[in-house]
């Protein structure tokens, strides 16, 4: 019988945290403003159906590291490295969780089908050996998030921006390439960590983190200022979101290279009152421009 504690362990192994990556699943939605009710309980599907492949990516990840995470300072508490859930158990919701995402949404969107499963097979094949290849892990992730907005996208009637697209790529490089700082400091403290870890160094991922914020910073107000948006807004004042962005970039590059605290984007997320207060005022900002110029 499942006891409270069993079940605490299934659910720290499927990572619901990380369902925060899969919120990307609604950006297309939210940058084409169509808030129609069937798109939004379309998108929400997606968004759960999207949740249940990554929580199985997560189980066979952790499959496959049990003997790696066991020498991490942190990771060697997951469930699996730490014995709390079996590895039978383990390939059991592997298994059901990839085939209940697959054919649930082959019969309810084949579009939808093709992504979830481009992402699955890509991931598999991350966790198999391309997350050891220092810079191609990185970009592997990236493409993940704009699996997301293709996910997304299946139920709108128009094609997904390239500046969505662009955007999206570049954050989540930059949100990487952070989270592998961690794993460096980690290393120089003579830890154990990943073995792409030996590709990267301090200097290397520092410049690549500026480099990185200041193509986003740029890419952004590229974007607003750009005749499409200008248009579809009917003002030029998109603009000011910009500021929220900056902020953000500048709150991210201080938790990473003052706190450093990057180990986890989804952790800083959740618990960075800053962060969270910035993504709402630009939230805001950016659809009372909208709303005022249409008026």
């Amino acid at each position: 019988m499942l006891n409270m504690q069993s079940l605490k362990n299934l659910i720290t192994l499927l990572r619901p945290h990380q369902y925060l990556k899969n919120l990307f699943v609604f950006a297309p939605l939210f940058f084409a403003f169509a808030f129609e009710a069937s798109i939004i309980w379309h998108t929400l599907a997606a968004f759960i159906l999207f949740c249940l492949i990554a929580s199985a990516i997560y189980v066979f990840n952790d499959l496959n590291d049990v003997a790696e995470d066991r020498t991490h300072p942190t990771k060697k508490y997951r469930p699996i490295a730490s014995d709390a859930v079996s590895k039978q158990t383990a390939v059991f919701l592997f298994l059901t969780l990839s085939l209940v995402a697959l054919v649930v949404a082959y019969f309810f969107q084949p579009a939808l089908f093709y992504v979830l499963l481009i992402y699955f097979l890509i991931n598999i094949a991350y966790s198999l050996g391309l997350k050891h290849v220092p810079i191609i892990d990185i970009f592997m992730i990236a493409i993940g998030f704009v699996l997301r907005l293709f996910a997304g996208n299946v139920f709108l009637d128009q094609p997904l921006s390239m500046w969505i697209i662009i955007m999206t790529f570049l954050l989540a490089i930059f949100l990487g390439i952070a989270k592998r700082r961690d794993d460096v400091l980690l290393q120089q403290q003579g830890h154990s960590t990943r073995k792409n870890i030996d590709g990267y160094n301090l200097e290397f991922i520092n410049a690549t983190m500026v480099l990185m914020s200041a193509v986003i910073i740029i890419g952004y107000i590229q974007y607003t200022i750009s005749p499409e948006v200008m248009k579809r807004f009917g003002t030029d004042y998109v603009y000011l979101t910009g500021i929220f962005v900056i902020l953000g970039i500048l709150r991210y590059m201080q938790i990473t290279f003052v706190e450093q605290k990057s180990s986890s984007p989804t952790r800083v997320l959740i618990h960075d009152l800053f962060i969270q207060l910035t993504i709402v005022a630009w939230l805001v900002s950016y659809l009372l421009i909208y709303f005022f110029a249409a008026q």
